[in-house]
């Protein structure tokens, strides 16, 4: 499902959508991510905002609208920004203002943000990494979270805790060149 979806905003979720079918589903970087989409419970949101601030007020907006739709109509957000955040590390500063809006809209305890980003990096990592790649996407994006899906599917999950060295894992075995292909498009173009 698409928020107030424009002409203009398919690429990047048609972007976002490969991204989410070839590595995030098709490597299992997300056991839980399958049955969202399968069910199609993503709601994709391109925000236009070309400031820190107006993509603040989107954020807002589609936190307050998680938490009012219906589980079984939309589970989680994608949120999408293109024009705000292209440096990883300013993107990685604005994350602390996100945690100020969902603690000034009460969502505390109810809704988390995990985000990706096409230049992730972890701390004490290099650039090219390759446990980076697990957090990297076609564009900067917040993804809205339901607590409550994540402890039903944490509880539903046999071995939590080595789900972020399995990813690691896969993605050596894959290498970054295996990454680069898996985002091809049929006409061998890089999408996103």
């Amino acid at each position: 499902m698409t928020a107030n979806s424009r002409p203009e905003d398919a690429p990047y979720i048609e972007a976002t959508r490969t991204w989410l079918d070839r590595v995030v589903i098709g490597l299992d970087l997300c056991p839980f991510a399958r049955s969202v989409h399968l069910s199609n419970r993503i709601r994709y949101c391109v925000s236009d905002a070309r400031r820190p601030e107006a993509l603040l007020e989107d954020l807002a907006r589609e936190l307050v609208a998680l938490q009012k739709a219906d589980p079984e109509a939309c589970e989680t957000t994608l949120l999408i920004h293109p024009w705000v955040f292209g440096d990883f590390l300013d993107f990685n500063d604005f994350l602390d203002a996100v945690d100020g809006a969902i603690e000034e809209l009460g969502l505390e305890g109810e809704i988390q943000v995990a985000s990706f980003h096409p230049d992730y990096q972890f701390a004490e990592t290099q650039p090219d990494d390759i446990e980076n790649y697990t957090n990297r996407s076609p564009h900067p994006t917040l993804h809205l979270l339901r607590e409550s899906s994540i402890e039903r599917a944490v509880a539903a999950h046999p071995d939590i805790d080595e789900v972020p060295e399995k990813n690691i894992r896969t993605l050596r075995r894959l290498g970054i060149e295996g990454w680069r292909r898996l985002l091809l498009d049929d006409a061998g173009t890089t999408k996103g």
